[in-house]
């Protein structure tokens, strides 16, 4: 069936609208404060003009946990410098365990398999006694609030356990994936010096073993500041030697007593206390360490887990993600709701397309993610999962990692159910949540992102700052929200932070994507108009790309980027300036996809490889993918780059030939 952009596809039932979490807490602000809105746009417009008292009433709503008081709301009023809540501490973790002393005995709080272990369920009692009993291992071996405690460990539950112990007692977290390779992980955890590591010796993907045992070793050698390692035998449950003699087996670091929870105290926290640190890599420098605190994410938390993602106990949220995206906090933090999560850890394909369908039937999920990748995938398979899984459970999904089509939408209307609230929602791991998501009191239309998120004062603006009502525009923020980063970490001055998003239109956040924003409040998003890489719904840095690939004898230069195409995919070519008299051959392309394959990550590997004369760069030194790109997209030349402003204009004659001969679309088919 033909599906075009904007095309009605479902409205919520009047019973599913009432039972709501949002509509729950319209009520609870009529009956408490006096306050009616007629619809969800007057309840964001409200959240936006009066975001004091907004949050202030999401605070009393959700019952935070705190000691001192929440008054005043926020200290100042402009992007870059508010503060919220300075007069309260909080602990995360202890929000994350909070429905554990009123569950059920033996209720399911993860549900977790992988590619080497069959399902399993962990209740909340466990995760509660297992947290307790590594947060007071933790202490036991001097780790204090403040210290830097990071992970090289896959998605299971053993991650999770060790995420929670650690923010519990007020250590600062960090993850990275298995799959990472040296360099990557270095760049990334050197640059906040942990004292504690987490480390699996591998993981199992598509069916093959990687052992990373010798990646460990060289990962531990490169962080100087560690003083202690708990190892997990993972892909070897077998193994005694951990890979660094000194390190502690995960067995014996939760081989203690058992510890209740009322023997247990969270280390409550400040507003300027780092919960963690999320990295995001630009096109220059190291990637960004981008820290977030305990209040800011835990008030956004809660209000996206319950009002755009509609979670509350008894619910099963499946997301498939890596512990390197900012996807798997957000998977963790549905427990905030006392809903249930699965964890799963291998290929999304393997050892079949309908596998994450079967898990979802198995676990009984309500609420299932997907990328508009993995959707095409299953389209050209002809998969059918509602002829194939009882998906009786399954109220939600959310399509995330990319822009959707209105094709994406439509599919799972054809092909997994019809009375089924499809979202998608765009955010990044910058604020950890979203700026425009889902909302279960609205009509669903095809490709449409159906709001505004509460709270998010975004806006679509012209290259001049105006506003844009159903044209495509920037996608900024006005106004400061409490999960904004506290800080980049060892930006001393603020002045990457400034860079990364007040450049261009100063005091108001320029989030680097393209959005356009109709007159009903339903959002699209048009993929990135900077030069970050999408790169199969996981945002990376070309930064990374170049200081692996010119490490490379024959390469002298190179600038990569990545083009959105239709139905959700992407191309992204690598273009390389070689030493001179130097051919790019099959020996050398095979060379440079190793490189990047080991030294960063399977995602960093270009899907093609040309050879270039010149790179082009601006006149103060910057390489211009976002000119390239949008040549490649069949942008006309005279409106992507000024050759006034450029050190060297004839280097681009070489990509505007490309681009009309070749362009990303005609290109990317013969990949």
């Amino acid at each position: 069936m033909a599906v075009t952009e904007g095309q009605w596809l479902w409205s919520p039932r009047p019973e599913y609208a009432a039972r709501a979490q949002l509509t729950q807490f319209m009520d609870w602000l009529r009956e408490t404060r006096g306050m009616a809105f007629d619809d969800y746009e007057a309840l964001r417009q409200w959240s936006v003009d009066d975001a004091d008292g907004f949050w202030a009433a999401l605070w009393d709503y959700f019952d935070v946990q705190a000691d001192g008081s929440p008054t005043p709301v926020r200290e100042g009023d402009t992007m870059l410098g508010t503060r919220w809540f300075t007069g309260a501490r909080v602990n995360y973790a202890e929000h994350l365990l909070r429905y554990e002393a009123s569950a059920a005995e033996g209720e399911t709080a993860i549900y977790h398999q992988t590619e080497n272990r069959a399902l399993d369920r962990m209740s909340w009692q466990e995760l509660g006694q297992q947290v307790r009993m590594l947060a007071t291992r933790l202490r036991a071996m001097g780790i204090r609030p403040g210290d830097r405690v990071v992970s090289y460990m896959p998605n299971v539950p053993e991650t999770t356990v060790a995420m929670i112990a650690s923010i519990a007692v007020g250590a600062v977290w960090s993850s990275t994936a298995p799959e990472f390779g040296i360099r990557t992980v270095i760049d990334r955890l050197s640059q906040i010096e942990p004292t504690l590591i987490f480390v699996a010796d591998g993981y199992r993907f598509g069916g093959k073993d990687y052992d990373r045992s010798e990646e460990v070793r060289q990962i531990v050698a490169g962080l100087p500041t560690l003083k202690q390692m708990i190892w997990l035998p993972y892909l070897h449950p077998e193994r005694t030697t951990p890979p660094v003699p000194e390190a502690v087996a995960w067995a014996d670091a939760l081989s203690g007593p058992a510890v209740s929870r009322e023997a247990f105290a969270f280390e409550r926290v400040g507003d300027q206390h780092p919960l963690w640190v999320m990295f995001s890599s630009g096109t220059t420098g190291l990637p960004k360490a981008i820290t977030h605190n305990h209040v800011g994410q835990l008030i956004e938390h809660l209000k996206l887990s319950a009002f755009h993602f509609n979670l509350a106990p008894g619910q099963v949220m499946f997301f498939h993600s890596t512990t390197g995206w900012a996807m798997y906090q957000l998977l963790v933090s549905s427990l905030l709701r006392g809903a249930a999560i699965v964890q799963y850890d291998g290929s999304p394909v393997h050892p079949g397309l309908d596998f994450l369908w079967s898990l979802a039937a198995r676990t009984k999920a309500t609420n299932f993610g997907a990328s508009p990748t993995f959707v095409q995938m299953m389209e050209k398979a002809s998969l059918r999962p509602r002829e194939q899984f009882d998906l009786s459970a399954l109220e939600a999904v959310l399509v995330a990692g990319a822009p959707s089509t209105p094709e994406t939408f439509q599919w799972f209307y054809d092909n997994v159910k019809e009375d089924l609230w499809v979202t998608s929602q765009s955010g990044g791991t910058e604020v950890g949540s979203a700026f425009v998501g889902a909302s279960p009191t609205l009509p669903v239309y095809a490709g449409e992102i159906q709001c505004r998120c509460l709270g998010m004062d975004i806006q679509s603006w012209s290259d001049d700052g105006k506003p844009l009502i159903d044209e495509v525009g920037e996608l900024v923020c006005t106004q400061p929200f409490p999960s904004m980063p506290i800080f980049f970490w060892g930006d001393t001055d603020g002045q990457r932070y400034r860079e990364a998003y007040f450049e261009q239109f100063p005091g108001v956040w320029r989030h680097g994507d393209f959005i356009k924003i109709n007159a009903r409040g339903g959002c699209y998003i048009y993929g990135r108009s900077d030069s970050t890489l999408n790169r199969f719904g996981v945002r990376i840095g070309a930064a990374e790309v170049y200081r692996t690939v010119e490490q490379i004898d024959a390469v002298a230069d190179s600038i990569a980027v990545c083009c959105e195409l239709e139905g959700g995919n992407f191309f992204m070519p690598l273009f390389v300036q070689l030493r001179p008299e130097l051919e790019l051959d099959a020996a050398l392309i095979d060379t440079i996809n190793a490189k990047l394959r080991s030294d960063c990550s399977p995602r960093h590997v270009p899907d093609q490889i040309y050879a270039v004369p010149k790179i082009p760069y601006t006149l103060t030194g910057k390489k211009m993918e976002v000119p390239v790109r949008k040549l490649l997209m069949g942008w006309p030349a005279d409106k992507v780059a000024s050759r006034d402003a450029m050190m060297n204009p004839d280097s681009l004659d070489w990509f505007i030939d490309f681009a009309a001969t070749s362009g990303a679309r005609k290109a990317a088919s013969s990949s």
